[in-house]
């Protein structure tokens, strides 16, 4: 049971329901994400029947990524039949965008030959099998209730109305493939904190069709933590509640299953005395049912809290699909689930503009009840508030200042259309840009705002449609990346910390995934006097000030003379390949934690980047790797997150596989026997080049193919065995004069994923 009945607007119905006939599946139930099957829909002509030229339409959500229905090849999956039972011809099409968003995937079945009347039917058949067919696979996230919604047009008006009532599936999760264990990040010593386990199925789902029993192993010794732990089937997650550590220092915790095997590890936490900053985890950028994704807004929060394990989340709606009734029911579910000390939760929608008048952005409140300023009403019935409209981006800002809602939080977001900040953006308001999503990885949003001029932290989140806010996985579909997390560093988990923490830039953003919980610490120490910066002086007059020595990212700080020390703590579930440090667009140094000596026969080879800024940046690698003279002894995807999208070994001396960047990375690691012997010969859709072993090593090698945005190859060399989870580097910055010095790192683990720092801001000189 929800809290809350959630609501939708309607188009005005010009034919009464029960005139527009029926629909009904021959099998009903729950279905395993993932799995192929084969249904069949029958459709019963209603009052009017079907004109010659009218149509039904089959429609699917925006998010699914179930095989498409195809008519050529009866062998392949999906194939489907479409037959009506008074031998009307009927011409069938699949159109991914052929119905209003969010049912947008459109099978549409028209009569083209003949007529229906009242009691003729059309059989759609999908995923048959008599061919030899594998069937229909099944989207591979999870669904209460999986539509397979039918609509009408039988005047042949093009006027399609929905059916009274849908035919409709449940789809849950597969059998356990691997385990996820999460402790808090910063743990205070005497402090009881909990132990929350999950496993997963093949699709990145939480199951509950787990059964076992965990043998449970810390470098603690910790009375109050089992020494087993019972997971029983039924339950989604497991949660070891009221854990105290007495010894101060790096906890770690791992899980075997009975057989003595490892299943799980937690990721890094730390045991302080009293920190004064705790990591607490959020994605706060998703969407649910009500707008374009999947399962209902209470769904997605209770998603959020206990099954991805996050400490706050937000719930961002594109604006000209939600209607007031929804936002109103929206702001009692935030309402509802925010919790001091437990779970923090935002009110807020995303703002959709289209790129031109401004691109995306995500609106934060502090409170409920406020004003939904929308880029349009594209989708909404209602118009009496049309004057509350903000149609560019430039406008909402100017909007929330003469209304003087100081306290409106907004990040620069990169989806669907992508925020141009170089047109519009106001610090007021515009605390963050978002790096990595579901979408890809943008690094060049951040590099836009350097360029620019502007004081932002670096933020990222899911902006998931699957209904897995925290742990956003891509599936089967064009999204090419794991949705990403925030680590929002904060005294206490409260609603005022979290927004403190924003407005002061104390976070770091991860790429996610299953080492998405990286710990990071940016410090910077000062050999002369410095003045932190209470804000922004370029925004705030007679902006507060206070005498520093050292400082945290996300800070703004003036330093007349002197280096700056920069030291940075890094700790991982991977092992850590790089640490890349900035000052704004300037790349300083990358970082190895391991020495030359110590390079092995291991090769990384990584494609990355992004086609352009816009929707369709999609960058296909399909490709292949040829050794001539070394064997490939093994070899570990990196990033392949797409179960469809695989890397073969195809012989002792040849790689293939099929992978898609979307501004992020992927490739693999490959061990090699004669690994400096000969050549290896890519082949990809960008690049063909071979490249000798012996020039790949420390510093790597790099192959561009770069056009609007960058896209390149980088393959290095390896230690055999890289132990270097844990990293400590300390260098001496020379900060410059007449700019900004927005100092930051960016983390990459061995197994692709990443972490960014907020900047620290240092300037040379006294502003305001």
């Amino acid at each position: 049971m929800t809290p809350f009945e959630l609501h939708n607007g309607s188009l005005r119905e010009p034919i009464p329901k029960e005139f527009l006939g029926s629909a009904i599946l021959d099998r009903t139930g729950e279905f395993e994400a993932g799995s192929y099957q084969s249904f069949t829909l029958k459709y019963t002509a209603g009052r009017f029947g079907i004109d010659d030229s009218g149509s039904i339409r089959i429609v699917f959500r925006f998010a699914t990524d179930q095989t498409n229905p195809q008519f050529d090849d009866p062998s392949a999956p999906g194939f489907t039949e479409v037959i009506a039972s008074n031998n009307a011809v009927l011409q069938a099409r699949f159109d991914p965008k052929g119905n209003i968003r969010p049912w947008d995937r459109t099978l549409q079945i028209k009569v083209v030959k003949g007529f229906m009347k009242e009691g003729d039917t059309i059989t759609v058949r999908f995923g048959v099998t008599d061919h030899g067919g594998a069937g229909m696979r099944l989207q591979t996230f999870c669904e209460n209730r999986y539509e397979f919604r039918v609509l009408v047009d039988p005047i042949a008006t093009y006027n399609f109305q929905t059916l009274p009532e849908q035919p409709a599936i449940s789809i849950v999760p597969g059998a356990p493939k691997t385990w996820v264990a999460v402790i808090p990040s910063t743990i205070t010593r005497g402090e009881p904190f909990s132990l929350k386990i999950k496993a997963e199925d093949d699709w990145g789902n939480p199951t509950n069709k787990a059964a076992t029993r965990l043998k449970v192993k810390s470098n603690r010794t910790i009375k109050t933590l089992p020494d087993f732990i019972e997971v029983k089937t039924g339950d989604f997650a497991t949660i070891i509640s009221d854990i105290i550590v007495s010894i101060i220092g790096p906890l770690e915790i791992s899980l075997y299953a009975p057989d003595g095997s490892l299943v799980a590890t937690c990721n890094p936490a730390f045991v302080s005395e009293t920190p004064d900053f705790k990591s607490y985890w959020g994605d706060l950028h998703g969407q649910s049912e009500e707008t374009l994704g999947t399962n209902n807004a209470t769904d997605y929060f209770e998603f959020g809290r206990d099954r991805a394990f996050l400490d706050a989340c937000a719930h961002q709606g594109n604006d000209f699909q939600m209607t007031d009734t929804f936002w109103k029911d929206l702001n009692r579910v935030t309402s509802y689930f925010n919790e001091d000390g437990r779970y923090v939760t935002l009110p807020g929608y995303e703002w959709s503009g289209n790129t031109a008048l401004g691109g995306d952005r995500n609106v934060y409140f502090p409170v409920e009840g406020r004003t939904m300023r929308r880029s349009s009403h594209a989708l909404i019935e209602d118009q009496s508030d049309l004057d509350t409209d903000c149609h560019t981006a430039g406008e909402l800002f100017k909007t929330f200042a003469n209304n003087k809602e100081w306290d409106v939080i907004c990040f620069a977001h990169c989806g669907g259309r992508y925020a141009d900040i170089t047109t519009a953006h106001d610090g007021r308001f515009e605390k963050s840009v978002e790096v990595h999503s579901a979408w890809g990885t943008f690094e060049w949003l951040v590099q836009d705002a350097f360029k620019n001029g502007y004081r932002v932290g670096i933020v990222a989140n899911s902006d998931g449609h699957k209904g897995r806010p925290g742990a956003s996985y891509p599936g089967a579909g064009w999204f090419g990346a794991v949705g990403g997390l925030t680590c929002f560093l904060m005294p206490e988990l409260t609603r005022s910390s979290l927004i403190d923490c924003i407005n002061t830039r104390h976070h770091y953003a991860t790429s996610g995934g299953p080492s998405g919980r990286i710990r990071l610490q940016v410090l910077m120490s000062f050999d002369e006097p410095a003045t932190l910066y209470l804000d922004d002086p370029l925004l705030a007059k007679n902006c507060k000030t206070k005498p520093c020595y050292q400082a945290m990212m996300g800070d703004i700080v003036y330093l007349p003379a002197g280096a700056a020390h920069l030291k940075v703590s890094v700790d991982a579930a991977a092992p850590v390949v790089s640490v890349d440090i900035f000052n704004g667009t300037d790349h300083l140094e990358c970082y190895h934690p391991y020495e030359e000596s110590e390079l092995g026969d291991r090769i990384t080879v990584l494609w990355e980047g992004a086609e352009y800024r816009g929707r369709f940046r999609a960058v296909p690698w399909d490709g292949s790797a040829h050794f001539d003279k070394a064997t490939i002894t093994s070899a570990v995807p990196v990033n392949f997150f797409n179960q469809d999208k695989k890397l073969d070994i195809t012989s002792s001396s040849d790689l293939g596989w099929q992978s898609v960047t979307t501004g992020n990375l992927a490739g693999f690691v490959t061990k090699l026997k004669d690994s400096k012997s000969g050549s290896i010969t890519l082949k990809t859709p960008l690049i063909n080049e071979s490249v000798k072993l012996i020039d790949i090593g420390y510093e790597g090698k790099f192959l561009d193919a770069s056009d609007i945005l960058p896209r390149r190859i980088q393959m290095f060399r390896l230690p055999d065995d890289n132990l270097h989870t844990s990293v400590r580097i300390e260098r001496k910055l020379e900060p410059k004069m007449g700019r900004d010095n927005p100092f930051y790192v960016r983390i990459t683990l061995e197994d692709g994923t990443q972490a960014w720092s907020s900047p620290i801001y240092i300037l040379r000189e006294i502003e305001n």
